[in-house]
């Protein structure tokens, strides 16, 4: 064999070992990252919700009670966090915002079940009215019939606060958090009546 064969097959086989190496090590920093999730113990990915989620007035009768909810994963970056809880569902045009909480801080992992509108909800976190024209949480409440969705997304933010104006809408905040989302991490339950 010729040697500008042999360096040819060598500059070859050491630019295959730096692609072996370079995808080894995207592969352990992949392994290394954790995944952005959410989880409950108040409910569960795809399940009813219980009457302790379901609103009290519009013709329903439940305990009105927020969820617990707890994230882990968060991106490098994430200055805070939003919660949001939506029925696409709803005969509205624009479905139904049931909870939108902001500000929450980044040091926080959980919302604890009953945390809305008391003391329990995480310093610092503010929450919005929501489509029933009431600050904090507002359970499901579908007119009879169809199942509707349930969307709890937790967002990481890359800012330490929207700076929301007092009273803002569903829809600013929608979309603030969407201008300032890092990642989303999401539970979908289901209630019908």
């Amino acid at each position: 064999m010729s040697s500008a064969f042999m360096n040819r097959r060598s500059i070859l086989m050491g630019l295959a070992m730096l692609g072996a190496i370079s995808v080894l090590g995207g592969a352990a920093t992949r392994a290394e990252a954790q995944e952005f999730r959410v989880t409950s113990t108040s409910m569960s990915e795809g399940s009813q919700l219980s009457s302790a989620q379901v609103f009290k007035g519009f013709g329903c009768d439940g305990g009105n009670t927020s969820p617990q909810l707890a994230w882990s994963g968060a991106p490098a970056g994430t200055k805070s966090f939003a919660i949001t809880a939506y029925d696409p569902d709803a005969p509205t045009g624009s479905g139904w915002w049931h909870w939108n909480i902001v500000d929450i801080p980044a040091a926080e992992t959980e919302v604890a079940a009953g945390a809305s509108s008391t003391e329990a909800l995480p310093k610092g976190a503010v929450e919005l009215r929501n489509d029933y024209g009431i600050v904090g949480f507002g359970g499901a409440c579908p007119p009879p019939g169809a199942v509707h969705r349930y969307i709890f997304s937790v967002h990481a933010l890359n800012v330490e606060t929207l700076d929301l104006p007092k009273d803002a809408s569903n829809a600013l905040a929608g979309f603030m958090i969407g201008s300032a989302t890092l990642a989303i991490t999401r539970l979908t339950a289901v209630y019908n009546r």
